[in-house]
């Protein structure tokens, strides 16, 4: 029998011919890409084809120049692209000019642990030289990283805000606050961080939940022999009593708070009589574990007004006042009050002319001021414990427990923090007029999502004024001066914008290594004492959110040439406390416009069961080895699909590996990767003057950029 040869099937086939790669392998093949489209001037080409198109302005918020870049970096960057690429493609001319955050503490103290040692016991020019240094350092690591997500951007010239311009240009918007008169130098409270030794503005303090002690304390009352007849109480000791997490502050009390409008009573204990809110009474004595007591009768908050009780601790008279900020959320109706450590207790105490009393160090320790000797050196921590030994000694001491709720830590060192009154320079919220003016330019921003909006108007209802100098090295200096005749500090819109001018060529450091007699103006006298004579430097720094700030009027005014606010910041959510807010009092101060026409704001990054992210609980995969092993594509898809106006974002189930396509999608080839060929996933009924971004991925758009590699094409299988 005679075999058939075998048939040769494939020969018969009309198969297309060519070249393209059957496998993405998208890590060895994306670096090649960037590379080329570095060589090829790709960013460059985009903006020639539409220079003579109507500007959009994306601003990008600096991220700090420290550390390699993490997920909430990408989803950010990645989203910024997006944006810059469709609006490319919409016809619009995107120039995107990349920017870093330099100075600050995070870098100071990174500098500082090289050196060893305080941070006061170091040549302040050898901490800024080697801070230059370590900002520049990751500078470079992190625009290499950026590029490696295939984000376009002017690349090669950032904006950095110790670039000598950049930093003149923060004194300069100093001196235009300073000539508007919301620039003061005052004693008030403040957020202190006793581990960093230095001032927080409010976007540098977190909320984290802590274990405080909960300590009711009785204050007996002095002169009161007219009202104990009105009471019917008799002879009795009669008290005050007051509820305090914070028993530290007990040496500093001046006074007790009780609310004008609520009722209180006096109750029978053993054989002395309590003064606490009605409304808080029963809860009061069922947190103390106590049920023998008896209401005698209603207390009058008015008739104790400015009446004295005596401190608990020192022999000294404490004032009783009348304060709203007094509430029945807790404790007993009485407010210990302490005006050096808390803004309610010292806007009170300046009500009732006491005086701001703060007997601790920028170590957080008690000074001999304190009056109790067996105090002085120790820090606030331990104090505690030895506090309520002494009121226990002096039995003033009701009941001592433990309360878990959210303390104000460090955004640095993540230690708790205090409220201390020392002398800051500061903003005022008021006598400009800035607060109004904030509030009526946040209603005319647009707010993507709309929650934004409510978020940053309360923000700025509430806040405090601005506290903007910081006890550190590493930064634009806030150029004042103290008088040498009357102690007084000082500075002049003139004085700072003359140093402005020197900061320009020289750099911040010429404030440091240059005489103050080539500084000040010739013609300079002490506003307070009308002296001429000798003056010497202040040494602060300006705080870092007016650095970042300041950016509008460095980057859209300066670097760019442009007029007008951006089109859109794009953020976190965490910025209605920072850049948003920040930004927005710096513009308005100085130019009497929002810097910004609308905002987006994105949820965080954390893991799939929403927890944060934490090298110790080992719940992510670092973004290097994501990048490595699967491509920069596979983390661009991701952030296209998240829906990015959630409060949180997550990143995908753990591991990758299972699927190669975070949180489990199947698609084909579809890439957002792809300048020269710039495309962008958008919603099919999105219409580009609506929503900035895709709620998730239903079609794409691309169009060529002007560019003679044609070498990628659009893969639009899904």
């Amino acid at each position: 029998m005679i075999v058939p040869a075998a048939m040769d099937y494939k020969s018969t086939l009309n198969l297309p011919q060519t070249a393209f790669p059957m496998k993405a392998e998208l890590a060895q093949r994306e670096p090649l890409m960037v590379e080329r489209w570095r060589e090829g001037r790709v960013y460059d080409a985009m903006l020639a084809a539409r220079k003579l198109a109507p500007p959009f302005v994306l601003h990008d918020g600096p991220p700090y120049a420290n550390g390699h870049i993490h997920f909430g970096h990408i989803l950010n960057k990645v989203l910024k692209d997006i944006v810059i690429k469709s609006r490319a493609m919409a016809g619009a001319y995107t120039p995107f000019l990349p920017g870093w955050d330099c100075h600050g503490l995070p870098i100071e103290l990174a500098v500082e642990k090289g050196l060893g040692g305080r941070h006061r016991d170091h040549d302040v020019i050898a901490v800024r030289k080697a801070c230059r240094a370590y900002a520049e350092q990751y500078i470079h690591i992190q625009r290499e990283e950026f590029r490696r997500l295939g984000c376009l951007a002017a690349w090669e010239t950032p904006y950095c805000t110790m670039d000598f311009r950049y930093q003149a240009e923060i004194a300069r918007r100093f001196a235009a606050v300073v000539e508007r008169g919301a620039v003061y130098s005052g004693r008030r409270p403040i957020y202190w961080c006793p581990s960093c030794q230095t001032a927080l503005a409010e976007a540098e303090v977190e909320y984290a939940t802590h274990t405080s002690p909960s300590i009711y304390v009785k204050f007996p009352l002095t002169d009161i022999d007219d009202l104990r007849a009105r009471w019917g109480i008799g002879d009795p000791p009669v008290f005050v009593v007051i509820w305090t997490t914070t028993p530290w502050t007990i040496p500093a009390n001046l006074g007790v708070a009780l609310h004008p409008d609520l009722s209180y009573s006096a109750v029978a204990v053993d054989r002395e009589v309590w003064i606490v809110a009605e409304g808080r009474c029963e809860a009061m004595f069922r947190d103390i574990g106590r049920t023998d007591y008896r209401v005698l009768g209603p207390v009058r908050s008015a008739d104790l007004e400015r009446r004295h009780a005596r401190h608990p601790l020192v022999d000294r008279p404490s004032l009783v006042m009348l304060g709203t900020m007094v509430t029945l959320d807790a404790g007993s109706g009485c407010v210990h009050v302490a005006p050096g450590h808390g803004e309610e207790d010292f806007a009170l105490g300046m009500t009732y002319g006491l005086e701001a009393f703060a007997p601790i160090d920028d170590r957080g320790a008690f000074t001999p001021d304190v009056g109790l000797p067996w105090l002085v050196g120790m820090n606030t921590g331990t104090a505690n414990p030895r506090i309520l030994e002494a009121l226990r000694a002096e039995d003033r001491l009701i009941h001592a427990g433990k309360v878990e709720h959210q303390y104000p830590h460090c955004w640095r060192c993540k230690q708790p923090i205090l409220f201390r009154v020392t002398e800051q320079w500061f903003v005022s919220m008021e006598s400009t007029g800035l607060r109004r003016a904030a509030l009526a330019a946040i209603d005319a921003v647009t707010w993507i999502p709309a929650w934004g909006r409510a978020r940053i108007h309360g923000m700025m209802e509430n806040r405090p004024d601005w506290c903007i100098s910081r006890q550190r090295s590493w930064g634009v200096p806030l150029i004042a001066v103290r008088c040498g005749a009357c102690g007084a500090r000082s500075t002049t819109a003139d004085f700072v914008r003359r140093v402005a001018d020197r900061i320009a060529t020289a750099g911040a450091d010429c404030w440091y290594t240059e005489p103050l007699s080539a500084l000040l103006p010739p013609e300079y006298r002490c506003p307070h004492c009308h002296e001429s004579g000798a003056f010497t430097k202040e040494y602060d720094i300006l705080d870092v959110w007016f650095d970042s700030g300041s950016s509008f009027a460095a980057v859209i005014r300066q670097m760019l040439g442009m007029q007008g606010p951006a089109d859109l910041y794009l953020e976190g959510s965490d910025q209605h406390r920072g850049w948003f807010h920040t930004s927005l009092l710096v513009g308005l101060e100085t130019e009497g416009v929002a810097p910004y026409r609308s905002v987006l704001t994105h949820g965080f990054v954390v893991d799939g069961e929403g927890k944060k992210y934490s090298k110790s609980a080992k719940n992510y995969l670092p973004p290097d080895q994501v990048l490595s092993r699967y491509g920069a594509e596979i983390l661009r898809l991701w952030v296209a699909a998240e829906d990015y106006s959630g409060k949180s974002s997550r990143d995908w189930p753990m591991p990758i590996g299972r699927s190669g396509i975070p949180g489990g999608f199947s698609w084909g080839t579809s890439t957002i990767f792809l300048p020269p060929v710039i495309a962008c996933p958008m919603r099919r009924s999105s219409r580009l003057t609506g929503g900035f971004l895709p709620r998730a991925i239903d079609s794409w758009s691309a169009v060529a950029a002007p560019t003679t590699d044609t070498s990628f094409t659009m893969s639009t299988t899904r």
